[in-house]
């Protein structure tokens, strides 16, 4: 079929070796906050672990490294925060370290693939980008990947949010027509549709609550706002830039 569903690194990399391109859905936080930087003209590098690593990765690329949450300053507003994104500066080059998102869209990349960043903020954008190119035809398979989230003992936890992200992908494109959905992702596309209140369910949802215990509140409404941005950030040596 032409275009398949999953989750997670693991079948990320199951899945890219068949595909000619990989969508990565990882909406609180990690593709929110690069299609946030990308509209603000920031070349985003993902980068799959936050440690000690990951500032001489981004010293190599002279770009800023996004912290963790609690770890931004008025000095270092960069994080992985979506909303913090939008209220910093913003910045040439930013590594965006991730543990999901980031090592999907690596593995990814590492096929050779073309690799998209999507969230429900650019979730009709990206879709009509891929429906353009041809991309989830028989002979151009595509691969929408959920990222999910993480147990205490690093198995995958799915998580609500990115269903959603990557059933708002897959049911623009099923309604585009002429692509062939697997059953997986067919049941996401359906899920989408069926879904009265996104927004009220980001916000209800396991990872939403967490953010919102975090005092994260803000990073759970800009990843709400569905459709409100044309920009599809696109994999290009190492970092997410804007799709010409």
């Amino acid at each position: 079929m032409g275009v398949s569903f999953g989750w997670g690194p693991v079948e990320a990399r199951a899945l890219a070796p068949g595909a000619a391109c990989v969508v990565v859905v990882d909406v609180l936080s990690f593709t929110t906050a690069v299609g946030v930087a990308v509209e603000r003209g920031t070349a985003v590098y993902p980068y799959r672990w936050r440690d000690e690593t990951a500032a001489a990765y981004a010293r190599e690329r002279d770009a800023v490294l996004a912290v963790g949450r609690r770890a931004a300053t008025g000095e270092h507003p960069w994080s992985l925060s979506p909303a913090a994104l939008r209220a910093a500066p913003a910045p040439p080059r930013l590594v965006l370290p991730s543990p999901n998102g980031s090592t999907i869209a690596a593995e990814a990349a590492d096929g050779g693939v073309t690799v998209i960043a999507a969230s429900l903020r650019n979730a009709t954008a990206v879709a009509r980008f891929l429906a353009e190119r041809g991309h989830g035809a028989a002979e151009r398979p595509l691969a929408v990947v959920a990222a999910g989230e993480r147990w205490p003992d690093g198995s995958l936890r799915p998580a609500l949010e990115d269903l959603l992200g990557a059933g708002a992908v897959l049911a623009a494109l099923r309604a585009a027509g002429g692509r062939s959905l697997t059953p997986e992702a067919t049941a996401a596309a359906t899920l989408w549709d069926a879904t009265d209140d996104p927004a009220a369910a980001l916000h209800g949802c396991d990872s939403g609550r967490e953010l919102y215990a975090y005092g994260c509140r803000r990073d759970v409404e800009v990843a709400a706002e569905t459709d409100a941005s044309a920009v599809v950030p696109v994999l290009v040596d190492g970092a997410f830039q804007e799709a010409p």
